[in-house]
C-alpha cells in the first residue's frame, strides 16, 4: 500500500518528527543510550551512586542519632518524675554499648 501524502500532512509530520527529536535532545536520549551501550560504565556509574547513597545514609544517620542522645540526656537530667527515670536507663545503655565498642 503506497501513502500519498499531500503538501499539508507532510509538513504537519515534518513538525512532529522536529519536536520529537527536540524532545529526545533535551531529555539527553544519546547518553543514556551510549550508557546502555557500555556496560562496564554502566556498572561503575551505579557502584559509585550506591557508595555515595550508604556515605549519606551513614553519615545522617549518626547525626540524628546524637541529637536524639544529646535530647534524651538534658531530659533525663530535668528530672521528670516518670520519664526521667526512662530516660536515665536508656542513656546509661547508649553509654555503656558506646564504650564497648570505642
Amino acid at each position: 500500500m503506497v501513502a500519498i501524502f499531500n503538501r499539508r500532512q507532510a509538513k504537519y509530520l515534518f513538525k512532529r518528527v522536529q519536536e520529537l527529536e527536540a524532545k529526545l535532545e533535551r531529555a539527553n536520549f544519546t547518553e543514556f543510550w551510549n550508557l546502555l551501550q557500555n556496560p562496564v560504565r554502566l556498572i561503575f556509574l551505579n557502584f559509585l551512586s550506591g557508595l555515595a547513597r550508604g556515605f549519606g545514609i551513614a553519615i545522617g544517620l549518626t547525626i540524628v542519632a546524637s541529637i536524639f542522645l544529646v535530647l534524651l540526656t538534658r531530659l533525663a537530667s530535668l528530672n521528670l518524675p516518670v520519664i526521667g527515670k526512662y530516660i536515665a536507663d536508656l542513656v546509661r545503655i547508649i553509654n555503656q554499648h558506646l564504650r564497648l565498642y570505642s
